[in-house]
């Protein structure tokens, strides 16, 4: 049986078809590296196409799905080997200007349904205000850091699709990030942690067996500590 996606099949297409794009535009649309787009038409995020020449095209309207959040369950770790994949940083639109007292974003990267939901419920328990989101892949979450624009970021650093480390040296080139809160969360023990020394450097880290204790108080900096940034700019 064919099991391969159909979405990531290459498919001929009539010439006179312009609802598509490049690869090219489709990155820049994303605001993601065009290697990062390939790994998602493989993963059938997207759908394309090769034209007669062997040119890859790719669906506009699946482009509009994906950033309307109408987006494929992501892969399962380990599907495909993204390191290395992201060869330039995103470029997300510049945010609209935020109140200093709006509520404040909690954007949550974990590929762990059971972090997810432990995580989701410290948060309705001791930070009712916050709005959470969650992605549970690195190609997913970057994106939904670009449109949700978080005051903190959590994320794992073993992710599906890119890891956590280059996801967040992805991010902290970017000039509307630069203030944005970053904690690890892993289960990864400190002896293992060398290969992410260059992201993690100054950022707090939370191991997941201890998650319950230690981030309530962690979080409750990092808010603070974002929210005084704001008024700051006001």
């Amino acid at each position: 049986m064919d099991t391969k996606n159909p979405l990531s099949t290459p498919v001929q297409q009539p010439d006179n078809a312009r609802d598509d794009v490049t690869s090219i535009e489709a990155a820049r649309i994303l605001g993601l590296a065009v290697r990062s787009v390939q790994l998602m038409v493989d993963r059938g995020d997207l759908q394309a196409w090769k034209t007669p020449g062997g040119h890859r095209r790719i669906s506009r309207e699946s482009l509009d799905r994906w950033r309307a959040g109408d987006r494929p369950a992501p892969a399962a770790p380990g599907a495909a080997d993204a390191a290395g994949v992201l060869h330039a940083p995103p470029a997300p639109p510049r945010p609209p200007t935020r109140r200093p007292d709006a509520a404040q974003r909690v954007l949550l990267i974990e590929d762990s349904m059971h972090y997810q939901n432990l995580i989701g419920l410290l948060l309705r328990q001791k930070f009712p205000d916050v709005e959470l989101r969650t992605a549970s892949d690195g190609i997913v979450g970057l994106a939904m850091a670009g449109e949700f624009q978080p005051d903190v970021l959590m994320v794992d650093i073993l992710l599906p699709g890119i890891d956590g480390a280059t996801l967040i040296t992805s991010l902290r080139s970017h000039p509307q990030f630069r203030q944005m809160q970053v904690i690890v969360v892993t289960s990864l023990p400190p002896e293992q942690l060398g290969p992410f020394a260059f992201a993690l450097s100054g950022i707090p880290l939370v191991h997941k067996p201890s998650l319950v204790a230690e981030l309530p108080p962690l979080l409750t900096q990092s808010l603070a500590q974002r929210r005084a940034m704001a008024l700051e700019r006001a």
